[in-house]
C-alpha cells in the first residue's frame, strides 16, 4: 500500500513558495507582454547589408534592395537610419507622411538600401552631395572579387557649400585637433557661443577621432560628435560621417586617394535584367531656385543611359519619380512596376539588424538653426569633375 509522503514544507512555507512562483510567472508574463510588440519584428527576415557590396559589371549600376521594417514604439526614423546605414534626409525622403520623431508602433518604414552607383569612373572616393552619400572603391586584392562601399554623408548647410570637383587624400589624422577658422570662431561670437582658437581632441571636438584631408585643406571627411548631423547640410563645408563609418572606412583609404565631389541629384542606371531605372533626390536648395522646376538634369540622365533605347522610357513616370523625389531607385521603362509593386516583394527586417545595437548613445542636442549672415560660397572649389 502506497503512503502518501509528507511535504517537507510547513503551510506557512507552501504558502510563501506558491506565492513565489506566481510572483515570477506575473514577472516573466509582464516582461513578455512589454515584448510581444518586438514579436514580429524577430519573426522577420533577415536584413540584407546596406554599407557594401560586390562591384557589379559595367554596364549594371545598381547595388543592394530596398527592405521595410516595422517601427518599434520608441524608435525615430533617425534610430533607424543610423542602424541601416542611412542619412536622415534619406530616411525622411523615402517615407512621406511618416513622423521623423514619432513613426508610431508597427509603422511600416521603407529602407532606401539600393542605389545607383555614381556616373563616370569606379575609382577611389566619390561623394554625392544631392544624395548625401559616399562611394569607395577599393583597389581589389589579388584573387578577390572588387567591392563598393557606400555610406551617409553630412554636407556643409546653404552658404557654406562643400565645393565640387576633383581633389585628393594629403593626410589622415586620428584624434585630431581642431583649428577653428576664423570665420567660423566670428560666426559662434555673433551666435554667443565663442569657440577657443584650437579645440583639442575628445568628446566636444566635432570631427570625431579620425579626420582625412584633401588637397585643399581646409576641407576635411571626418567623424563627428553629433551624429544627427549625417545626412542633412549642417557643416562649414566639411563632410562628416557617422563614428562607426569613419572608423571604418579610415584605415581602407590610402594616403593619395583620388577623391571626386559631384552635385547629381538624378542618377539613372541598369540592372542586370538590362531595366532602366531612375534614382531622384530633392535638389540642393541653391539647385533648386537656379532651375526653377526645370526636369532637364533629369532628362539629361536618364537619355545619356537611354541613348541606344529611347524608345524604352517613360517620359511621364519618370517626371513623376524625379518630383516626388524619394531617392528609391525605380524603373522607367513602359509597363515597368511602380513602387507599391516593388514594396510588396522587399524583404521584411527587423527594426534592429544584428550588426547594430539597438539604440546609439543618443544626443541631447539639436540641430542648429543656420544663421541667416553666413559667408559666400567660395566658387572656385576644386578642379571640374
Amino acid at each position: 500500500m502506497l503512503r502518501r509522503m509528507k511535504s517537507p514544507l510547513t503551510r506557512p512555507d507552501r504558502r510563501a513558495w506558491l506565492d513565489t512562483i506566481f510572483t515570477c510567472l506575473a514577472v516573466v508574463f509582464m516582461s513578455g507582454c512589454s515584448s510581444l510588440s518586438d514579436w514580429r519584428h524577430h519573426a522577420s527576415q533577415a536584413p540584407a547589408p546596406s554599407d557594401r557590396f560586390l562591384l557589379p559589371p559595367e554596364g549594371v549600376d545598381i547595388v543592394g534592395n530596398v527592405q521595410v521594417t516595422a517601427a518599434r514604439q520608441q524608435d525615430t526614423l533617425s534610430d533607424i537610419a543610423r542602424r541601416y546605414d542611412l542619412g536622415y534626409e534619406e530616411i525622411v525622403a523615402a517615407n512621406p507622411g511618416v513622423d521623423p520623431w514619432l513613426p508610431g508602433e508597427d509603422t511600416s518604414v521603407i529602407l532606401p538600401t539600393q542605389f545607383i552607383l555614381p556616373t563616370q569612373e569606379r575609382r577611389g572616393l566619390v561623394l554625392n552631395l544631392a544624395s548625401m552619400r559616399l562611394f569607395y572603391f577599393p583597389q581589389a586584392e589579388p584573387g578577390q572579387p572588387a567591392e563598393v562601399i557606400t555610406h551617409p554623408i553630412g554636407i556643409g548647410r546653404e552658404g557654406w557649400r562643400t565645393p565640387t570637383g576633383r581633389t585628393r587624400i594629403t593626410q589622415k589624422l586620428e584624434q585630431p585637433a581642431w583649428t577653428v577658422p576664423a570665420s567660423v570662431r566670428k560666426e559662434h561670437v555673433r551666435l554667443g557661443d565663442p569657440l577657443p582658437a584650437i579645440v583639442p581632441p575628445g568628446p566636444d571636438n566635432p570631427l570625431g577621432e579620425f579626420a582625412m584631408r584633401l588637397s585643399r585643406p581646409q576641407y576635411l571627411i571626418h567623424g563627428t560628435n553629433k551624429p544627427w548631423g549625417v545626412g542633412i547640410r549642417v557643416s562649414h563645408g566639411c563632410v562628416r560621417l557617422y563614428p562607426e563609418d569613419i572608423a571604418k572606412l579610415f584605415p581602407q583609404v590610402p594616403v593619395g586617394t583620388p577623391v571626386r565631389i559631384i552635385n547629381e541629384p538624378y542618377v539613372a542606371g541598369r540592372r542586370d535584367d538590362g531595366q532602366l531605372y531612375l534614382e531622384a533626390h530633392e535638389p540642393l536648395a541653391e539647385d533648386v531656385r537656379r532651375w526653377k522646376g526645370s526636369l532637364e538634369p533629369m532628362q539629361q540622365a536618364v537619355e545619356t543611359k537611354a541613348a541606344d533605347l529611347p524608345a524604352e522610357v517613360n517620359w511621364e513616370k519618370a517626371r513623376k519619380i524625379a518630383r516626388q523625389a524619394r531617392g528609391i531607385p525605380l524603373p522607367v521603362g513602359p509597363g515597368s512596376p511602380d513602387l507599391a509593386e516593388i514594396l510588396a516583394k522587399a524583404r521584411q527586417v527587423p527594426s534592429t539588424p544584428p550588426w547594430a545595437p539597438l539604440d546609439y548613445e543618443r544626443d541631447s542636442t539639436v540641430p542648429p538653426t543656420p544663421s541667416a549672415d553666413t559667408r559666400v560660397d567660395n566658387e572656385d572649389g576644386f578642379p571640374p569633375s
